[in-house]
């Protein structure tokens, strides 16, 4: 091989490091992005040291949502190292969330089924905390989280809602331990859609006022 190959070669190769880098950065920066779960908050969705695929573009197009997993930013007083958390949507814009005596989780005066929160050998559910704020309101701009693990979290109760503009993405694939493999469901929330559309929480009619 002359030297004129040689360097051919060369060029070749670093064009082709090059484009790689670039598509990587790319991807990880746009479309979706890799993030290791270090908490016990998503216990029993999301053990730690799993591994979630946190998808950053279709946020761009269709908004987060009730049910969601998301990755953000957390206030700088709860993560001095910087290490985002992985949470779920409760909450989103014009939305009044409230935390009763009875530990559920009420959005717009109706209690949420929440069959995804962490149960322990018992069976029994991990009751949510009532924190000394147990009322919110989710302005423009806004989510109210909460970790599926409630005694083990610190989210919305003790920091208050979160900006879209902090979220990271989000979750919407484990891939990793491979036994863990597959696609993270998003809950339906059918007593809020209900409420909604004017019957009570049991199905019922709901009855008209005088």
């Amino acid at each position: 091989m002359d030297r004129r190959s040689s360097v051919g070669c060369l060029v070749e190769v670093v064009e082709t490091l090059v484009l790689t880098l670039i598509i990587f950065l790319v991807i990880q920066n746009f479309i979706a992005q890799p993030y290791q779960v270090q908490q016990n908050s998503m216990e029993q969705t999301l053990e730690p040291d799993q591994y979630v695929l946190v998808d950053k573009l279709t946020p761009r197009f269709d908004a987060y949502g009730r049910g969601d997993i998301v990755v953000f930013n957390p206030p700088a007083t709860w993560s001095s190292d910087g290490t985002p958390f992985i949470k779920r949507v409760i909450g989103i814009a014009g939305d009044t969330v409230e935390i009763r005596d009875d530990s559920r989780v009420y959005v717009n005066g109706v209690p949420l089924e929440e069959p995804y929160v962490f149960t322990d050998t018992n069976g029994d559910q991990d009751p949510t905390e009532v924190p000394d704020q147990a009322r919110w309101q989710v302005g423009e701009g806004e989510l109210f989280v909460l970790g599926d693990h409630r005694a083990k979290s610190a989210d919305s109760r003790v920091f208050g809602t979160i900006g879209v503009s902090d979220v990271i993405g989000r979750a919407w694939l484990r891939y990793w331990p491979l036994p863990t493999f597959g696609v993270l469901s998003t809950p339906r929330y059918p007593e809020l859609e209900r409420a909604n559309t004017g019957a009570s929480v049991d199905g019922s009619p709901a009855p008209s006022a005088s």
